[in-house]
């Protein structure tokens, strides 16, 4: 899946150790892309920078901002135009979550996990998609969540976030495939991060048990399958949604 010359622009890319961001960075690069790095902490965006330079030798420009802000949404798409002239690859990948019971959830929580997960995905997605128009062509791959299918008690913001992106998805394929660009979404299910890391071994052994294949996934999964809607190997792709879930909800 050659990327040579390609530019890829991944938001929440900063996370180092087994971030996804970090994982879709590295295998975007090492196909031959050159990589925009968006974080909301700057020494993150710069560490995974940095590590994209070293084990690729692609170039990798980080970027600080937060996505749900128009205002750094719009540099970000500056400084990647300034800095290789076109964009040919949009990973939607930056999110949070503030989980807790419907009945209980503080408006902050909501709208915090709404804004940053699905507004900054349409940010993103309006802003690339203004220069992919002119370019022709342009790959757009939004990571959701098998929570935006099935749903998940105590994450009512973080599922309707992703059931939104799903939707946004459909859209924007229907909308720009005219113009040779497509947009998926993936939707990953128990994936092993710091987060999971942090888990009681107990609790992850009952997820594991939960899932076909027997394990949990990890962030280089969720990256090949991106990497596959990112290259002209998917070019008759569009409007799909991949689980990422070891077949947990198949």
């Amino acid at each position: 899946m050659n990327l040579d010359g390609k530019c890829a622009v991944v938001t929440g890319a900063g996370r180092g150790g087994r971030g996804i961001g970090r994982s879709i960075a590295l295998a975007l690069a090492g196909e031959g892309a050159d990589i925009v790095i968006s974080d909301f902490v700057p020494e993150n965006a710069e560490a995974v920078a940095e590590e994209v330079i070293r084990e690729t030798g692609r170039r990798a420009v980080p970027v600080q901002g937060d996505v749900a802000s128009a205002a750094d949404v719009d540099r970000l798409f500056k400084t990647a135009m300034e800095q290789f002239g076109h964009i040919d690859i949009l990973v939607n990948n930056a999110g949070i979550t503030r989980d807790g019971l419907l009945m209980r959830m503080s408006e902050d929580d909501w709208d915090a996990v709404l804004n940053s997960n699905l507004k900054g995905t349409f940010l993103c997605t309006r802003a690339v998609s203004r220069i992919m128009l002119k370019q022709k062509a342009g790959r757009i791959v939004n990571v959701a969540s098998v929570m935006g299918i099935v749903g998940n008690a105590g994450q009512a913001n973080y599922s309707s976030s992703k059931a939104g992106i799903i939707g946004l998805t459909k859209t924007t394929a229907k909308e720009l495939g005219s113009r040779g660009i497509t947009a998926n979404a993936v939707a990953p299910g128990f994936i092993q991060t710091a987060m999971t890391d942090a888990l009681p071994e107990e609790l992850r052994e009952q997820m594991k048990k939960q899932v076909p294949l027997a394990r949990l996934g990890t962030p280089e999964d969720v990256a090949r399958v991106i990497l596959f809607l990112a290259s002209d190997d998917s070019a008759y792709v569009t409007g799909q949604v991949i689980s990422i879930d070891g077949g947990l909800f198949m």
